[in-house]
């Protein structure tokens, strides 16, 4: 028993450090990425201010952007699953249902992710940089002849890196890989998320310093007897957050019913629209960070709700064109803006002091994402972050619930496992792969929760191997009873990975 604990021991150190490879590597991947970013997004913005004097440019500039959406296009083409988010593809590679070559989606994704993102298309850079990152994870779990349970450690690890990277948030990039992607509260998955996404934020902050990614300085604490305004923001918060849900997950069909071009090309469309939108309002534009940074100097109502419906409308263009980039930062800065409509507009009514705006600015943006990502653990702890202040954490988790609870009385579904949905995955029914594992948390009130193990109708050809309780691992029989916070593990089919993930999921829904 102590040589088996000895050589668990080691087998869990020598995963911490491919953990720390990991994110070192996409610390790297992720800095230049985000590096190539910003600089060509700041090229294509000095190339319009130049062509208010010289109108011929602005021809150049439109065949450009042309001819780089076109480049990116045809590299989805070539790999459909290195366009959009990203997200959604680990979601289901973690659950067994996607498998992908990381090579061929790594160099394409970051390419295309320079062209459609820099370009200034209302997309962001976070999605990208953890598909690039989960990718570097299963790079590094190839060349270490990683587990198959190892390697997915690895994925989620590299993920978790990958937007620690992005937004300079180690603590909310493990966060969101727990609790949205992996689903998973494992210590093996959070403790090597959390290593590789410290390593990644060492990494990217020896190049972009320490200074926080929205580093808006809020000094005021937002007033008990005027947290009755933090519920009203979350509900209107929920409304919008269900509606971009919806508008997002629809409008592709619009798409669809264009008969003259391709789907690879359909980025020719925002690419249009987006030529005089940065000519005319290049501040406007990309994923968003620099337009929240200015908010707290608009004071006028009907200009920042002329800025939202830009960028609501266009970044649901953008996405939806099957472009690479993301819906993260577009979210954050749509979140924003409607703190500062709201705001303001209680501020004209005489219900608000100025001053607090920017808080609701800050609020806002924590309260969007977890109406549309339903991560609100995610939420608080990434704009804590993201702005760099633990000060004011209770009023963001009011508006984040709020939202979150009106989201989901308007029937609201998390955005990026809708997203998953929509893809077409092949599930093979034979049972002839190899022997793998998948670990499942039991939930309290779950249909798991307090029966024995031979009352639960297991899926087909699944054991359970060891229950992780506490501190003690138990090898359990079938008179063996399952309590809520039992991290359970499974063996199973390596083909019917994705089959038992379904089952065991209705089985963790709550009794009736």
């Amino acid at each position: 028993m102590e040589s088996e604990d000895r050589q668990t021991r080691k087998s869990n150190l020598r995963l911490l450090f491919e953990a720390l490879v990991v994110g070192l590597v996409a610390g790297i991947v992720v800095g230049s990425f985000r590096w190539l970013i910003g600089q060509t997004l700041a090229m294509w913005q000095k190339g319009y201010q130049a062509a208010h004097a010289n109108p011929v440019l602005l021809w150049l500039l439109a065949g450009g952007v042309l001819a780089s959406v076109i480049v990116a296009g045809f590299l989805v083409k070539q790999q459909p699953h290195a366009g959009g988010s990203g997200i959604p593809e680990v979601e289901l590679q973690l659950q067994g249902k996607l498998q992908l070559a990381w090579w061929p989606v790594f160099w394409r994704k970051f390419i295309g992710g320079v062209l459609s993102i820099g370009s200034g298309l209302f997309l962001g850079r976070e999605g990208p940089s953890i598909q690039l990152g989960s990718t570097v994870g299963q790079g590094v779990a190839q060349g270490f002849k990683a587990s198959k349970s190892d390697s997915r450690v690895l994925l989620a690890t590299g993920a978790a890196s990958g937007l620690s990277a992005a937004f300079g948030a180690p603590l909310g990039g493990a966060m969101f890989i727990v609790e949205e992607v992996f689903h998973n509260f494992s210590p093996r998955v959070w403790l090597n998320a959390l290593a590789g996404a410290i390593m990644a934020n060492f990494v990217v902050s020896n190049v972009f310093g320490q200074t926080p990614v929205l580093a808006i300085d809020y000094k005021h604490s937002f007033p008990i007897l005027q947290y009755w305004q933090l519920l009203l923001l979350g509900a209107f918060l929920g409304l919008i957050g269900r509606f971009y849900q919806w508008g997002l997950l629809n409008f592709s069909h619009v798409y669809q019913k264009i008969p003259v071009l391709p789907r690879w090309l359909h980025g020719i469309i925002p690419a249009l629209i987006l030529v005089p939108v940065m000519y005319y309002f290049p501040g406007y534009v990309g994923g968003g960070n620099n337009l929240i940074l200015s908010l707290n100097q608009i004071h006028a109502v009907n200009v920042l709700v002329l800025i939202f419906l830009l960028r609501i409308s266009f970044s649901i263009v953008s996405y939806d064109s099957g472009l690479p980039g993301g819906i993260f930062l577009p979210i954050l800065t749509m979140g924003a803006l409607l703190g500062a409509v709201y705001g303001q507009f209680m501020v004209d009514l005489g219900l608000l002091d100025q001053k607090l705006v920017v808080n609701l600015i800050i609020f806002s943006m924590a309260g969007l994402f977890s109406a549309i990502v339903r991560s609100p653990f995610t939420a608080i702890m990434l704009i804590a972050e993201m702005v760099g202040s633990l000060l004011h954490l209770m009023p963001l988790a009011v508006v984040s619930v709020a939202a979150y609870v009106v989201n989901e009385l308007l029937g609201g579904v998390p955005i990026y496992e809708s997203l998953a949905g929509r893809m077409q995955t092949k599930e093979d029914n034979d049972y002839v792969g190899e022997a793998d594992q998948l670990t499942i948390s039991i939930y309290e009130g779950s249909q798991l929760a307090d029966h024995q193990v031979k009352e639960i109708a297991w899926p087909d050809r699944t054991l359970v191997r060891v229950i992780h309780r506490g501190q003690k691992d138990i090898i359990p029989n079938g008179n063996t009873k399952l309590l809520a916070g039992d991290l359970l593990v499974l063996e199973i089919d390596e083909n019917q990975r994705g089959l038992v993930y379904d089952k065991m999921a209705s089985l963790q829904e709550a009794k009736e």
